[in-house]
């Protein structure tokens, strides 16, 4: 299907439904080349929720947070994050893509990976100062490997090198949080350990919005729901994954119905497909390698 694409006008925080909100979109759509990913979305986030994006893959998960950080430019409809365009306050967006999208191999250590997230602040001119590695040391501390910020990234397991990359969010201060894929992967105890490290900055006021396929860990960490294919399926508390309608209209064919249980069936290390040569960026605001899909 060819899409034809329009200049996409951005709301400012005079928008009447968005005002004072973390997030607001607009009739927005989005895509790839002429494929749109993403179609009419509306959306609104208060500052201080605590979300989880779930649906099934290809069904726009990671574009909506990939659109919310500023790296893909809506075709239509209108954008606020923060009280400004999507990007305009990127100091303030924390950005952390699947496990996937980082290269594990490049020589550095957890502490300069977490250093990465201080930069943006710094500007090119400036070199980290003892306020800088401060945060560096205490970000590392709070998710449990402030003994690990000399080890090289690559020789950290899957569920250390999350909690690193949660530590380079943290570090950044930001006032946003857009995490894909978080705890996929990870054994129970990261999984709690990162969640109650989410679930603290939500409580101090700063917006977590987190993508997932585990509907379980949805609801039990989660404090809203939004159900992503295509559009935005449903918006609510986290009890809409118990909801049957809402997952059969989410999920479609991926989704089993033993009985009166809902089974999934899902690969959850899957890309929003993207067109070829797209850079996935480590986050929005500096410009850390990434990764070509």
């Amino acid at each position: 299907m060819t899409v034809t694409k329009t200049t996409a006008t951005t709301a400012t925080a005079e928008t009447t439904a968005g005002r004072g909100a973390a997030i607001h979109l607009e009739d927005v759509t989005v895509g790839y080349d002429d494929r749109p990913v993403l179609e009419h979305v509306n959306l609104t986030l208060q500052p201080g929720a605590l979300t989880a994006v779930v649906g099934p893959n290809g069904g726009g998960k990671s574009t909506l947070l990939k659109l919310i950080a500023g790296l893909l430019k809506p075709w239509t409809g209108r954008i606020d994050v923060l009280g400004g365009a999507a990007g305009v306050r990127a100091r303030e967006v924390a950005y952390v893509p699947q496990a996937e999208a980082v290269d594990w191999g490049f020589p550095i250590s957890a502490g300069d990976v977490v250093m990465m997230g201080r930069y943006p602040a710094l500007g090119p001119l400036r070199r980290p100062g003892p306020r800088d590695h401060a945060a560096v040391a205490a970000a590392l501390d709070q998710v449990g490997m402030g003994a690990y910020a000399r080890r090289q990234i690559g020789a950290l397991s899957g569920g250390q090198r999350r909690r690193v990359f949660l530590a380079r969010a943290l570090a950044s201060e930001p006032e946003l949080y857009l995490l894909d894929e978080p705890v996929t992967g990870v054994d129970p105890a990261t999984q709690e350990d990162l969640m109650r490290v989410l679930g603290a900055e939500a409580k101090a006021g700063r917006t977590v919005i987190a993508s997932t396929h585990d509907l379980a860990s949805a609801t039990e960490h989660f404090r809203s729901i939004v159900a992503v294919n295509g559009t935005i399926i449903a918006q609510g508390d986290a009890s809409l994954v118990l909801d049957t309608d809402v997952l059969r209209r989410t999920y479609g064919g991926h989704l089993l119905f033993v009985g009166d249980r809902a089974v999934l069936i899902d690969d959850a290390h899957h890309h929003d497909e993207a067109a070829g040569g797209e850079i996935h960026h480590h986050d929005g605001a500096d410009g850390g390698p990434g990764h070509r899909s």
